[in-house]
């Protein structure tokens, strides 16, 4: 089957989070399956290309003020997956894919329906899909479109969408009069379709025409459907409940694996546990501890700060935490105030904290496999990839029992020896510290910690089984797809 994936995101191309890794990862995963994958990306500053080449060189898209011209690009084939790129670059050649420190780009409706919009017309030319997979509100115009403006054009007739939701709390959301300017019809703009409190919500239209909604984990699957989690779409996910359903996202063991990892200074194995310790020296001197006691327990984040990933309920506990015989390394950015919490901590317990605000990719590596503790406290998180490579790496999880968190963590129990992490329910800030405790009390005895470490390294969350799953959502898309204009022709 020939699946054309849309994003704004993709490894190795571009990236800011964990949609990139699936975009990248996903589809090689499929083609090793049989499918003839295609992937769009917008050609961003930060995307480089060896070898590009012009495969459609004019697209003419309408605004409501005048025409623009895109081209699109090939990228080539990677593991058998052909990339292309929509190259325009007064929207793409920008020095971030979605905005500034002070906020979004004012004309990301007009940048990613563009994109949507060249996307479709592509296909024309480069070969039309059976489906076409979209993610998250960026891409959300393609099933719009496809049921809208293109609703009559013979060469969509049978192509089916699948849309993904990575994280709910995105969801492209502007003012009326984005309708007219995007050449769309007003009538979207109503309760059952893209209105969304007096705006346009890019992402309620995916929901709205798309033939099948999944997102990244079972549970968040549930969660998104409920008035806690939904940001306001629940209504529209469970009036659509039969076709909605959670795939667990996988991860690449190429790149997150302590036996192949070439960040780490040095390689170990459930059956050879030796070189985590060399990785722990290792991480500590990157962060300037290398006087720290190597008994001591590592707590390893990796992390945007943002309340989003708990870290008020860290801001809340840390002053105590500090007092614990412990370690915590913390990268990330984001929330002007976490930084300076971290950079504040790191003055007043020099030996006790330490930070590092950036994204850095080999420092990601060092702490997954340097760390004994993972912490990853999400008020909510779709899926979550963090805590996956941290089983791999026998670097344990602690987390809160929420979407992929959830799915992916079984608590421990030292009496039975099973179990991977410590996990706890309550969003509070006390019950996170108690579960902190526990998993510092489990350290002590490392005898049962191996049995923890290795009960983790041993599980296997590879795309294989992901994109078995994906196979057969896009089967039955295909199926429902292809019986659908009959209908329409016999109703007509």
């Amino acid at each position: 089957m020939h699946i054309a994936f849309v994003a704004s995101e993709g490894v190795p191309f571009s990236k800011t989070g964990g949609l990139a890794d699936v975009v990248g990862a996903l589809p090689r995963a499929l083609a090793a399956l049989g499918h003839q994958v295609t992937v769009y990306l917008p050609r961003y500053r930060q995307t480089k290309l060896t070898e590009p080449a012009v495969a459609v060189p004019s697209i003419t898209i309408p605004f409501d003020d005048k025409y623009r011209f895109a081209s699109v690009v090939s990228g080539g084939s990677q593991s058998g997956v052909r990339f292309y790129f929509v190259d325009f670059p007064e929207y793409f050649e920008r020095d971030a894919l979605y905005g500034t420190p002070a906020g979004d780009y004012p004309d990301n409706a007009e940048r990613f329906a563009l994109f949507s919009r060249a996307v479709l017309e592509a296909t024309k030319i480069l070969g039309v899909p059976q489906v076409f997979h979209c993610h998250d509100w960026q891409s959300a115009l393609v099933p719009v479109l496809l049921r809208t403006v293109y609703a009559e054009d013979p060469a969509f007739r049978e192509v089916g969408t699948v849309f993904t939701i990575h994280n709910m709390g995105y969801q492209g959301l502007f003012p009326p009069e984005t309708l007219p300017l995007l050449m769309l019809p007003w009538d979207l703009f109503t309760m059952s379709k893209m209105e969304f409190f007096g705006q346009v919500n890019f992402l309620k239209g995916a929901l709205t025409y798309s033939d099948y909604v999944t997102t990244v984990s079972r549970k968040y699957s549930q969660e998104i459907q409920t008035a806690e989690y939904g940001f306001g779409l629940e209504g529209v996910l469970r009036d659509r409940a039969g076709t909605v359903t959670g795939i667990l996202n996988g991860v690449d063991y190429e790149e997150w694996s302590p036996q192949m990892d070439k960040f780490i200074t040095a390689k170990y194995s459930p059956q050879d546990l030796a070189g985590k310790a060399l990785c722990k020296m290792d991480l500590l001197t990157a962060f300037g501890m290398s006087n720290a006691d190597p008994k001591v327990p590592v707590i390893g984040i990796v992390s945007r700060f943002a309340a989003q990933k708990g870290f008020d309920l860290i801001a809340q506990i840390m002053d105590r935490l500090a007092r614990e015989e412990m370690t915590v390394v913390a990268l990330g950015a984001g929330d002007k105030r976490y930084e300076e919490m971290f950079v504040r901590l790191n003055k007043q317990f020099p030996n006790k904290i330490a930070v590092k605000v950036a994204y850095d990719n080999a420092i990601a590596h060092k702490i997954e496999a340097g760390s004994d503790m993972f912490l990853m406290p999400s008020k909510y998180e779709p899926c979550g990839l963090n805590q996956i490579y941290s089983l791999k790496y026998g670097t344990v999880p602690i987390v809160r029992a929420t979407g992929g968190l959830d799915d992916t963590i079984e608590p421990w129990d030292a009496r039975t020896g099973k179990g991977t992490g410590f996990k706890f329910t309550e969003y509070n800030g006390e019950v996170l510290l108690l579960t902190i405790k526990q998993a510092l009390q489990a350290f002590r005895d490392q005898t049962s910690w191996q049995v923890l470490m290795r009960n983790g390294m041993n599980k296997d969350f590879s795309w294989n089984a992901s994109a078995r799953e994906y196979g057969k959502i896009y089967e039955r898309v295909r199926q429902a797809r292809s019986v659908t204009p009959v209908l329409e022709k016999v109703l007509a």
